[in-house]
């Protein structure tokens, strides 16, 4: 595994601990303006931590195999054995399968790319929030199923479908991007009130 590999992986699952102390810090301040001020740094940096747990899980889809250079041949190999793991779902056609498998790696980078950004966090993280509630979903659904199957995540250790794994999403991955959804739209309801507080400049009439 790359360095790159290594500190995605290193953040995306260890991330949500700086999240959910930077909540409870935030909480401790009463003073809103105070507040405010703390909320927004925070905010910047949990967006990158949760837009790491997107990449990682792109890389982990998408890195080569041991041994194989870094090259589209390669990533090909690598998103055609992913198509299986979408497969062993049993929730698509071997068609849709094929086509998720396909377009999600690269729709989790551009999305965590979007939340480093830091750019409509709000919406950014609605839809980070949602794609996980969806993949937490099909894991609870197979494991009722009674597949054993492993998840296909991409982050971290692959596990075996099931509570364990249900858990660690919600924890790590799910909880911090619920966080930092609820923090961007604290923030923009603060500047919304912020600016109907301000006092509107009196017209000067000339007589």
């Amino acid at each position: 595994m790359t360095s790159l590999g290594l500190v995605l992986r290193w953040i995306a699952e260890h991330g949500f601990w700086f999240v959910l102390a930077g909540a409870a810090a935030t909480l401790c301040v009463r003073n809103p303006q105070k507040r405010m001020a703390v909320l927004r740094p925070l905010l910047i940096l949990s967006g990158i931590v949760v837009g790491s747990i997107f990449i990682a899980a792109a890389y982990g889809k998408m890195k080569p195999f041991q041994g194989f250079p870094w090259a589209w041949s390669s990533i090909k190999i690598s998103i055609s054995f992913f198509v299986m793991q979408v497969e062993s779902y049993e929730l698509l056609s071997p068609a849709a399968s094929n086509f998720v498998a396909h377009v999600l790696p690269f729709f989790e980078l551009g999305l965590g790319l979007w939340l480093v950004s830091g750019i409509a966090r709000r919406y950014s993280g609605l839809l980070a929030c949602a794609v996980l509630f969806g993949f937490m979903s099909a894991i609870t659904y197979a494991y009722l199923r009674g597949l054993h199957i492993k998840c296909g995540c991409g982050v971290g250790p692959d596990e075996d479908v099931g509570p364990q794994a249900v858990l660690r999403d919600g924890v790590k991955f799910f909880l911090p991007a619920l966080l930092v959804t609820i923090g961007a739209f604290y923030v923009r309801r603060g500047r919304a009130a912020a600016a109907l507080s301000e006092p509107v400049p009196s017209a000067v009439h000339a007589d």
